[in-house]
């Protein structure tokens, strides 16, 4: 087994944490917890993040009592509008005016990136949904996290799958961002290291409407695989727009990242036997059901695996905060990778900030096979968490040595 060493930074963070007693250690900055959930409140991510997530932080600090270690938890909200430089600002004016805490959600990476580099040089903590590998690997901090999914788990998961069936000729259809290109990224390492081949890309910008240019480039390929490397409202017009070209009768299509509220946009009709990885699905289990229960009398829709990340994310940085009692970053970052996540997702936090938990091969079911609204998957198999996520000794977090 490989082992590694933590440098000297990384160190300080634990020491903090360690010398510092379970009740109040250096106490609060100022009189309230406030948590930011910064997302898509207007566009292709609104859905199933948007204000789906603001329930889902409340519901965690509602579990809390609506305090932790003796003051009040807050959760404000923004729409990044899918723009670094606005997530940024509003970033900024949180951490520097509005006595923020920590910033949860984001479900862009290119936000992602522009968050987790202004919370770093302000030791606070970013709860990170949204799905770019790289967070846990080249732009990995030591107060940054990210939970239920990454593009490793999802696009170089279900590629190695794809490929190892024969089906080994792949084009891919990617949205022109950090995320699209890394799951890009990952499906052609998948592919290339199962003996599979990428004979083309094409990228498109996020939120548009018409994919006809670019599913026929795709068709027009001859590649046995069509990868759809996009998510939302870009997921879901191009497989329909797939389904009307004809496209799916003679090339397989595919798409590593979807959503719960994708297939309800959907249909059962037309997303009927599509495979795809999912952290999260709310009928899997007793805990699972129990939790979107209330969540659905809340928000009236079933929760995504983005929003039921944020409400795991946001309880296991509160149960935090309560047992070192101050909200000091480093101080609560270095405990939350410490204690075990003892909710529906289960598993725990690795070094390098990935929530770690068993992930899911899915299939949406027929319409004949559903029961109710919202009872569109089948789970077909379970990958366990060390399975799933890229081992942390092939990324490049800077804070771990090999």
């Amino acid at each position: 087994m490989a082992r590694y060493t933590l440098t000297a930074a990384w160190l300080l963070g634990f020491a903090c944490v360690l010398n510092a007693p379970a009740s109040r250690a250096d106490g609060m900055s100022d009189g309230v917890i406030r948590i930011g959930i910064l997302n898509d409140r207007s566009g292709p991510y609104a859905d199933l993040t948007g204000e789906g997530s603001v329930v889902a932080a409340r519901m965690a600090a509602e579990e809390a009592g609506g305090t932790v270690a003796g003051v009040p938890i807050e959760i404000i909200s923004a729409d990044h509008q899918n723009k670094a430089d606005v997530g940024a600002a509003v970033a900024r004016r949180w951490f520097d005016a509005g006595q923020v805490d920590v910033v949860a959600d984001l479900s862009n990476s290119a936000v992602g990136f522009a968050t987790v580099g202004l919370a770093a040089e302000r030791n606070k903590i970013v709860l990170n949904a949204s799905g770019s590998a790289d967070f846990t690997s080249k732009a990995c901090t030591a107060i940054s996290f990210q939970s239920p999914y990454n593009s490793y788990t999802n696009a170089f998961g279900l590629a190695s799958a794809v490929t190892k069936r024969g089906l080994d000729s792949w084009f891919l259809v990617t949205v022109d961002y950090a995320f699209g290109r890394a799951l890009a990224t990952d499906i052609r390492r998948a592919a290339e290291a199962n003996g599979g081949k990428v004979l083309g890309e094409v990228r498109h910008p996020v939120n548009v409407t018409d994919f006809s240019s670019y599913l026929l480039q795709a068709q027009s390929s001859g590649a046995k695989v069509i990868a759809l490397a996009n998510a939302g409202n870009d997921f879901v017009n191009s497989l329909k727009q797939a389904v009307e070209f004809g496209i799916t009768k003679k090339q397989v299509v595919v798409a590593p990242t979807v959503f719960l509220t994708d297939i309800n946009a959907i249909g059962l009709p037309t997303a009927q036997g599509l495979q795809f990885i999912t952290g999260f699905y709310w009928d899997r289990d007793d805990a699972s059901r129990a939790w979107a229960k209330r969540f659905f009398e809340r928000h009236g829709a079933m929760p995504t695996m983005s929003q039921a990340g944020v409400y795991s994310m946001v309880r296991h940085y509160l149960r935090a905060v309560q047992a070192v009692g101050t909200d000091d970053g480093p101080t609560v970052a270095a405990r939350m990778r410490d204690l075990p996540v003892t909710d529906f997702f289960g598993g725990r936090v690795r070094a390098d900030g990935q929530f770690l938990h068993d992930m899911y091969l899915a299939r949406v079911k027929k319409p004949a096979e559903s029961q109710r609204k919202w009872d569109y998957y089948d789970i077909l198999s379970t990958i366990p968490a060390e399975q799933a996520f890229r081992p942390v000794e092939q990324g490049d977090c800077p804070m771990i040595k090999k």
